[in-house]
């Protein structure tokens, strides 16, 4: 670090100062639509992800004030804890947004937000929209600018920051306060990829849970006069010289901060598992539907994958055949026989039951993956190529591009719309549809709401 102040004041500086006219419409309208996007797929995972109903009990079992809300539940407990629990629901079906170049920013936002406003009170819609805003675009100058190894796991060593600078805004919190919760929040901002690379693990899904928590409670301290380190970015046991050995882009970070939002750049998914899939789910149901090919038809698919692709592939067998829903979702050779079987990926295929699907099983055993530096993971996503050998002796090629969901075909208000629909319907206390109408419709205008948390109560 020169003598430069640490970019931790440049970031509390637009947290605290930046007011809800001064971000572009287009990144305004992005924050809402990652609000009605994340909050129908917390309360679709409290039926739909098995692993997490023990986690969420455990924060349930805390005790304390009721002061916010566990989505899906529909119960009460502290602030903190509540933002854990609906941040361990959060990312647990892999549907969250995510940038173009991957990973997901709002799972370390919302929760937290939502969870502050409800025991802080008297949020308006337009704070809510304004302190998502700001904390996508410190999590995508942050996460677009470090020099990744694919080791550390950019969603939860930046959402830490992130997260933390949107619970600060909702707190109100000065400048100086949010400086010290960045302080904080570097104090627990952890997780590698490892949790992606290996199979077996429950984590995988759940991991956004610690990220919200961590936010949560740096804002909370913070907010109490708790004071961080004030160079927890640049100094010289930095965030930046230790995760990432001092390679980072200061003058792109700070390029346009305070007008330029870089959150509207955020993508939304049109299937249930990880975004690095998605490019072969496309190609693969675009050949059957096009050529008309039955999944018996098939004789063998060659996957030509870069570097982190390979890794969804590895080790084969079990990916082939993955046991738990969150090992499915990160398997190539899965989503590819889903695909191929049913022309699509859904929520279903991600249950106890779709994962013995014999069709899509059948299909993922003729899977094999070839190495290809061309695809290798260094800016977007890479595009994923396929070829289908078939009995027959013919072979067809694919590359997956305009995949639904990404730049080049974005999903809207109106898909957004239908999957909150569909997400809301399978909260595990049951929500009238009148309800799901209500809350949905509340989002799409939440700058006109007083308080932000109606939405909460309509969802409980």
């Amino acid at each position: 670090m020169t003598d430069t102040q640490d970019i931790s004041q440049d970031f509390a500086r637009l947290t605290a100062g930046t007011r809800y006219e001064d971000i572009p419409e287009a990144a305004r309208d992005r924050a809402k639509q990652s609000i009605l996007d994340t909050l129908g797929v917390i309360v679709a995972a409290s039926t739909l992800e098995p692993a997490v109903a023990p986690a969420v009990e455990l924060a349930m079992e805390s005790g304390g004030r009721g002061e916010a809300t566990v989505l899906g539940w529909g119960t009460r407990i502290p602030a903190l804890m509540a933002s854990f629990a609906n941040g361990l629901m959060a990312h647990c079906l892999d549907f969250d947004d995510h940038a173009p170049e991957g990973h997901h920013p709002s799972t370390s936002i919302i929760p937290p937000c939502f969870a502050l406003a409800e025991a802080r009170g008297g949020i308006s819609g337009k704070e809510m929209i304004a302190a998502t805003a700001i904390g996508q675009d410190i999590f995508l100058r942050l996460r677009r600018n470090v020099g990744w190894r694919q080791d550390w796991h950019l969603t939860t060593v930046c959402g830490a920051f992130s997260g933390a600078a949107s619970a600060a805004r909702v707190l109100g919190l000065s400048q100086a306060q949010i400086v010290s919760a960045f302080g904080i929040a570097g104090m627990q901002s952890a997780g590698t990829l490892e949790m992606a690379y290996g199979t077996g693990s429950d984590i995988r899904g759940m991991y956004a849970g610690f990220v919200s928590k961590a936010a949560t409670l740096s804002a909370q301290m913070a907010g109490r006069g708790i004071i961080g380190p004030s160079t927890i970015f640049e100094g010289k046991a930095g965030f930046f010289a230790t995760y990432f050995d001092g390679k980072y882009d200061r003058a792109a970070m700070l390029a346009g901060l305070g007008s330029e939002f870089t959150g509207e750049s955020l993508l939304y998914k049109a299937w249930p598992s990880c975004g690095v899939s998605h490019s072969f789910i496309h190609a693969t149901a675009g050949l059957m539907r096009d050529e008309g090919i039955a999944p018996d038809d098939i004789r063998e698919i060659r996957v030509f994958v870069g570097d982190f692709q390979h890794k969804l592939c590895l080790p084969l067998e079990a990916r082939r055949a993955p046991k738990l829903p969150a090992d499915a979702k990160f398997s190539i050779p899965y989503t590819i026989g889903v695909a191929a079987a049913n022309g699509t990926v859904r929520l279903a295929d991600f249950t106890t039951e779709g994962l013995k699907n014999p069709a899509a099983l059948a299909v993922a055993q003729k899977v094999v993956p070839v190495p290809d530096p061309a695809a290798n993971w260094s800016g977007h996503l890479p595009k994923g190529r396929i070829e289908m050998a078939l009995h027959d002796g013919r072979v067809l090629s694919r590359v997956g591009d305009k995949v639904p969901g990404e730049e080049d075909a974005p999903m809207g208000w109106d898909y957004l719309i239908e999957k909150f629909r569909e997400a809301a319907s399978f909260s595990r206390k049951p929500l009238a549809p009148e309800a799901i109408e209500r809350a949905q419709q509340m989002v799409r205008d939440l700058e006109t709401l007083e308080d932000a948390t109606d939405v909460i109560r309509a969802l409980s």
